[in-house]
């Protein structure tokens, strides 16, 4: 595997355009010696104690803490008892934010579908008893960066119904034509220029040409996935959603 290690200030950024930017980034998780990796093509932003989809809406909780900060750490949270979800603390410290790596695509030594929050983390042996709170800086789990992935496009995040107005907030980020993309994909493009807001569907490489340089970085500005499932959906459902085979798994 190639590619150098994201820096914190890759995460040190406005929360929607961490997410929009990992999009073609590389996953490693190393354990025991064994090396297992996926290239994320599905994510979602959560931003701000505001943000009703978040699970820092209830504040500095024992669980959504870590979503404060500092940025460049992992936030692994269990649902329905059985599926860990893995997202990426974002944004500047003191500011709740994160985005939940919903899907990955295979690239080694994967143990399980890659399709789905629940399943990227089976997939890849990420555990909230061991990886809660990683530094994404550290030796055994981390994201390194990538070629420019293609188009992106955009959409509402999966299961947060119960967040009013913020349920339509466009925050969710997939690799067009990818079919590792849970769920139904979204469909609008990305506007490089303003972070969170649909347009066109625009290439990477154009994107590229226009900032002058990669889609690595983004900005922080906070908003994620820290915080609990979406509660009130029945099990099977549930289940469904944190694999990845129903309408998408519960938010941050």
């Amino acid at each position: 595997m190639t590619g150098s290690k994201l820096p914190r200030a890759f995460y040190a950024r406005d929360t929607r355009a961490v997410a929009r930017d990992l999009i073609g980034k590389l996953l490693v998780h190393r354990q025991g010696g064994v090396v297992r990796a996926a290239r994320i093509v599905e994510t979602e932003a959560y931003h701000g104690r505001h943000d009703r989809a978040s699970h820092a809406r209830f504040g500095r909780t024992a669980r959504a803490g870590i979503m404060f900060g500092p940025p460049g750490v992992a936030y692994v949270y269990l649902i329905y008892g059985r599926s860990h979800c893995m997202n990426v603390v974002t944004g500047p410290d003191g500011f709740p934010a994160a985005v939940l790596l919903r899907a990955g695509e295979p690239v080694e030594g994967c143990l399980h579908s890659t399709r789905g929050p629940g399943n990227l983390c089976r997939a890849l042996g990420i555990r909230r008893e061991h990886d809660n709170g990683r530094d994404l800086a550290g030796h055994d789990l981390y994201l390194l960066d990538g070629p420019p992935p293609g188009r992106i496009v955009t959409g509402p995040r999966v299961n947060v119904g119960h967040a009013g107005p913020w349920a339509g907030r466009p925050w969710r980020y997939a690799l067009a034509g990818s079919r590792w993309v849970s769920g139904p994909p979204p469909g609008r493009g990305v506007n490089p220029g303003r972070p969170g807001r649909p347009a066109a569907a625009v290439p990477a490489a154009a994107r590229t040409g226009a900032r002058g340089r990669s889609a690595a970085p983004a900005s922080s500005a906070g908003a994620g996935p820290r915080g609990g499932s979406v509660p009130g959906a029945a099990s099977r459902r549930g289940r469904r959603a944190a694999s990845g085979r129903g309408r998408g798994s519960r938010s941050a």
